[in-house]
């Protein structure tokens, strides 16, 4: 087969963002590279034009084009125009949810979109307000495709009841190849809790910071790092950094630090240091960061939230918490901290948990399965 994919981010030096669906992407598409098929990738809203082949995957960056009006039509128009150039041998396009990036346009080969969280469905778990279009364009593109898969059950259940789809959504969670993460167990741990990736409210972060200063009041050594880039809050328009810092008093103030963003090659390096890693998200589908975490085996403090069960197991993979639950947070962070034993216990039996449920070969078997089905309706 030769897969398409279409994404607004890639982990790759020449690209100009990368979160977890990028990740996610790298991952599947290696893997389908390895059985022998042919994978390609359309990056959409770039510097520049361009095409370059990394890891035999062949690649193309389409440069972000601004409009006098109407760019949210035109721009897709213009995305469909480039992809039907080359797609003369592609069996298959797969694009993301996010803000209905295939609305108003029509692919000459099966369209598939895969559910890692949607506009609508990440305003919904917020509680905050969405923009009329972002709800059209994503309900259209949904509607538009040939099929859906969701990293998460718990986001398919709510996407569908949300956009009132009568579509059956399979579920194939993301994959992680856990041969390139490994726990160096000779490194000693930096006495630190570390949270990763963007540096936004919606990942627990604040709520991570209250927890903290409580927490430092009788554990006067540890530290707490985050590392991921800093944005900007869509409630207060201030930088999370600043949100974060207003839940810290003076004396614990040196004890939290930010580091920016870093090659994701870097990443595993500050996991591996961490003496914990804590992440309290409000809003996902299937993290990225919690299955990097898991497979590195590090002790790890979630969110107790809608898809978390589908991947954690509270007591045996970590703990599991509400981010407003502040009592309980502190108490989980002191947990992991001062019972080296049960924390080092769940590192081990989060690592095995993911080798018996999201091993890579089964995770690549279903998305081949699921795309076979497509291409030969």
């Amino acid at each position: 087969m030769h897969i398409a994919y279409l994404t607004p981010e890639y982990p790759h030096k020449n690209i100009s963002h990368s979160a977890g669906i990028g990740t996610s992407i790298k991952n599947l598409a290696s893997a389908l590279i390895d059985l022998g098929h042919q994978v390609t990738l359309f990056i959409y809203g770039q510097d520049k034009d361009d095409a370059f082949i990394d890891a035999g995957i062949q690649i193309y960056k389409i440069k972000q084009l601004s409009y006098l009006w109407g760019g949210f039509y035109f721009y897709r128009k213009h995305i469909e125009r480039f992809l039907h150039k080359r797609c003369a041998t592609i069996d298959l396009l797969e694009a993301p949810d996010w803000t209905g990036i295939t609305a108003f346009c029509n692919y000459k080969i099966p369209l598939v979109i895969r559910l890692h969280g949607s506009d609508t469905y990440f305003c919904h778990l917020e509680n905050r307000p969405q923009k009329k279009k972002n709800f059209l364009f994503e309900k259209r593109a949904l509607n538009s495709a040939q099929a859906i898969t969701s990293v998460s059950s718990y986001t398919a259940k709510v996407t569908q009841e949300l956009f009132h789809l009568s579509t059956s959504i399979l579920t194939i969670p993301n994959l992680i190849e856990l041969e390139h993460f490994q726990n160096n167990s000779d490194a000693v741990p930096e006495y630190n809790i570390l949270n990763f990736g963007s540096v936004i409210r919606k990942k627990g972060v604040i709520a991570l910071a209250k927890a903290f200063e409580q927490l430092a009041c009788f554990n006067t050594k540890i530290n707490l790092v985050y590392l991921g880039k800093d944005v900007a809050d869509i409630t207060t328009g201030k930088m999370t950094s600043e949100l974060i810092k207003e839940q810290l008093s003076e004396r614990h103030m040196d004890r939290v630090s930010f580091i920016d963003q870093v090659p994701y090659s870097m990443v595993q390096e500050y996991i591996n240091k961490a003496l914990v890693v804590c992440l309290p998200s409000y809003a996902e589908a299937f993290p990225m960061t919690w299955l990097e975490a898991m497979a590195l085996e590090k002790p790890l403090i979630t969110s107790n939230i809608g898809w978390a069960k589908e991947l954690m197991v509270h007591q045996s993979t970590g703990l599991m918490v509400h981010p407003d639950n502040t009592s309980e947070f502190v108490q989980a962070l002191d947990k992991m901290i001062t019972d080296r034993a049960f924390a080092m216990q769940c590192g081990k039996q989060a690592r095995k948990h993911l080798e018996s449920h999201f091993s890579k070969a089964q995770v690549v078997k279903k998305n081949i399965e699921f795309y076979k089905a497509c291409i030969n309706v």
